[in-house]
């Protein structure tokens, strides 16, 4: 086990996962998951892994509150995912995650600083505040002579960077990152998933994290894959 943070608490427990997709033109129904457990440690580097069409990003957006669950349970601290209206949801989403994607999803026109700090003030964070707390993420990820360049300035590398500062600026307690390094040449991918695990252990996060890349796969406290709609532990 590689981070000394983990503890015996359970922060994610999930019962008995189904996720069944219906298609609209020929009626048949599809799952995806299926009577999918799993229980996730608080402070812990969680990988998955599996196959493409395998279910990886869709429990991923299922413990985001992105996607919605067929029948099970997910619960995610205080949270029971599968019994909460989307205002609820939306508190859950903006307090308690940390989201990453394979794409940055910075906003073009607004610079790195802004794309890290709108986060907190939106959720009422005074601007000094939130200022301050995005400009130490920055350094934190080593762009702190990049901080007023807009996404278009920057490499893919820096709008990743400045994708996990941003994913930690409402201090949550858990990260979800869907293959952050999938659109990285291999240095940069090595330096991003570095990066992330530094920080995540800096700052005591529990990680959730999908990859198709077999050394990230490595780094965790526990790797699992999906197969046939359950998570085996490799």
């Amino acid at each position: 086990m590689n981070n000394s943070y983990v503890s015996g608490n359970v922060i994610l427990k999930i019962e008995n996962l189904k996720k069944t997709y219906k298609d609209n033109i020929s009626g048949e129904s599809l799952t995806i998951l299926n009577n999918l457990s799993v229980d996730i440690f608080e402070g812990s580097k969680n990988i998955i892994i599996g196959e493409s069409g395998s279910g990886k990003s869709t429990l991923l957006n299922i413990i985001g509150a992105l996607d919605s669950i067929t029948s099970g349970t997910v619960k995610v601290g205080d949270y029971d995912l599968s019994s909460m209206d989307e205002s609820s949801l939306e508190k859950f989403r903006s307090k308690f995650l940390g989201l990453i994607f394979q794409f940055h999803y910075l906003l073009k026109d607004f610079t790195a600083l802004e794309n890290v700090f709108l986060p907190a003030y939106m959720i009422g964070c005074s601007k000094k505040e939130a200022m301050e707390k995005a400009k130490s993420l920055l350094v934190d990820v080593g762009l702190e002579h990049r901080m007023n360049h807009i996404p278009a300035k920057l490499s893919g590398g820096e709008r990743q960077r400045v994708a996990v500062a941003r994913s930690l600026i409402n201090d949550p307690k858990l990260i979800l990152a869907d293959e952050p390094t999938g659109n990285l040449d291999p240095v940069n991918a090595k330096v991003i998933s570095d990066l992330l695990f530094s920080v995540v252990d800096k700052y005591k996060k529990t990680l959730i994290l999908v990859t198709h890349d077999k050394e990230i796969a490595t780094k965790g406290d526990f790797c699992y894959k999906i197969v046939d709609g359950k998570l085996e532990t490799v």
